[in-house]
């Protein structure tokens, strides 16, 4: 069996329509690194019936290594000088652009945001003059441009920025996000893969980067087991995925923020005393800019996430931190070292030894799971509980903590829920839990007016642990029941 287009269908079909167009075109398409940009653009491409095509990926090098690598592309996809001239400047290079486009050519530069650096900032206010030129009166151009990028913030600062030569020219824009559960599921399914505890480890390991899934299909385990999975895909010289986080994350922070990310991947959910605490702990030169790094890997990266306890804004003092990727969240906190010392140790205890992590890791990464299928169920109208804001957990800086908590307004519904890994763990932590849900009921008195339903959720649940929880007044539900169909 083949290896399928999963999930996209609606930004498919949009930038096939784009693309479709006998018209000028010009899109900006974001999301991190492997995340499917290329793939879709691919997918567009042939439902457009466009023959004419020009892609090259961008260095991040000086201006040489941007023209080489724009030589070498001209060369692969056959393109004459008749038809476009090789550039030997920056300048050249967007009037290159600019006459593949006047031949209708559908242009597409990969890792958009390295024009934002210093060395080449001058091409985009030389891409914008050969862009006002195909948009001119009278010009009928029947090509265009798309521009990918890996760094959504740099992109856009590119193209929206008011001061930026290029502000206001893009015509379309799509951000790409992790594939939703649904579409993963299917995937499973297709390659008989599909199994709750499977879905946990590969979401926990890949969430919805459908290139990693590919990987473990083309090396042949991605119904396997999971050392075998591990092996083949990390622990092997040739292994695809071994040096992915550092040739994707960590080498485009320059070792900058690496005390601050191991600190929050092996402490999800963390405040920011803690992570001050720690970096004074073992680094008394990186103190002073704890906030300033937290901002950076937030805002410009999209590498951590800041959460508030519902009902509270994110200027709150109670919010917590977590690395916003999956994959850049276990490689740190169960993959790096075991993987750092195969030269020195048996690969059988490594793998012993990253699987055991991983199964700890899994705890947070079945919280986020169920967050997030809750969302995808509202979000496409599906039986269950319909949200009117965002899941989030609840929890103070005393003993109160909730793993989850789902408003619906409309109906004047809470639901909090325990969320636990191992079904057993369930009934063992009950007490805990309403102690929670009392002492929550407490901060927020109003919410004992409504109606309040206490969830049990796991991985999987036999028919006799449902049918007890629900005997004792709970929901109950596991991945099955909400994974969407």
């Amino acid at each position: 069996m083949n290896w399928g287009f999963y999930g996209r269908q609606v930004e498919a079909e949009d930038l096939t329509s784009i693309l479709s167009g006998n018209r000028w075109f010009f899109v900006k398409v974001t999301g991190r690194r492997r995340i499917g940009k290329t793939t879709l653009i691919q997918q567009a491409l042939q439902g457009s019936g466009r023959e004419q095509v020009f892609y090259f990926q961008t260095p991040d090098s000086a201006a040489a290594g941007v023209l080489s690598a724009v030589h070498d592309a001209l060369d692969t996809f056959g393109i004459s000088e008749d038809v476009a001239p090789r550039p030997h400047t920056l300048r050249e290079l967007a009037k290159t652009i600019g006459c593949l486009v006047r031949r209708g050519f559908a242009v597409a530069i990969d890792e958009f945001q390295y024009f934002h650096r210093k060395a080449l900032a001058e091409f985009s206010s030389h891409l914008q003059g050969e862009v006002d030129r195909l948009v001119a009166p009278g010009e009928k151009v029947t090509g265009g441009l798309i521009v990918l990028g890996s760094i959504h913030t740099e992109v856009t600062s590119l193209l929206e920025d008011r001061d930026a030569p290029l502000y206001n020219r893009a015509t379309n824009a799509l951000h790409l996000s992790h594939l939703d559960l649904g579409a993963i599921r299917a995937m499973l399914i297709e390659h008989e893969a599909m199994d709750p505890h499977r879905l946990l480890f590969l979401w926990n390991l890949f969430e919805g980067v459908p290139k990693f899934y590919r990987d473990c299909f083309e090396s042949g385990v991605l119904a396997g087991g999971r050392q075998e999975l591990l092996d083949r895909t990390m622990f092997t010289s040739s292994a695809p995925l071994r040096n992915e986080a550092e040739n994707w994350f960590l080498r485009e922070l320059r070792g900058r923020y690496d005390v601050i990310l191991k600190f929050l991947a092996r402490h999800p959910g963390c405040h920011h005393a803690d992570i001050l605490a720690h970096v004074k702990q073992v680094s008394h030169e990186t103190k002073e800019q704890v906030g300033g790094y937290l901002k950076i890997l937030e805002e410009r990266y999209g590498m951590i996430e800041r959460l508030p306890p519902v009902f509270q804004a994110k200027s709150a003092r109670k919010n917590r931190y977590y690395i916003a990727d999956n994959f850049l969240r276990t490689w740190l906190a169960a993959l790096a070292s075991p993987i750092s010392a195969l030269a020195f140790r048996a690969k059988s205890e490594l793998l012993s030894e990253a699987d055991h992590r991983l199964a700890i890791a899994e705890g947070h990464g079945l919280n986020r799971m169920i967050g997030q299928l809750y969302e995808e169920r509202s979000r496409r109208g599906l039986p269950g509980f319909s949200l009117s804001q965002r899941v989030h957990g609840y929890w103070d800086r005393g003993d109160t903590e909730l793993d989850l908590v789902a408003i619906d307004e409309t109906r004047r519904i809470v639901r909090v829920a325990n969320i636990k890994r191992a079904p057993e763990k369930l009934m063992s932590s009950e007490s805990v839990f309403l102690g929670h849900v009392e002492r929550f009921l407490d901060a927020f008195p109003h919410l004992r007016a409504w109606q309040v339903e206490r969830a049990m959720v796991t991985v999987t649940l036999s028919h006799d642990a449902r049918k007890d929880l629900e005997t004792r007044g709970y929901v109950a539900q596991d991945l099955m029941d909400l994974l969407p169909t």
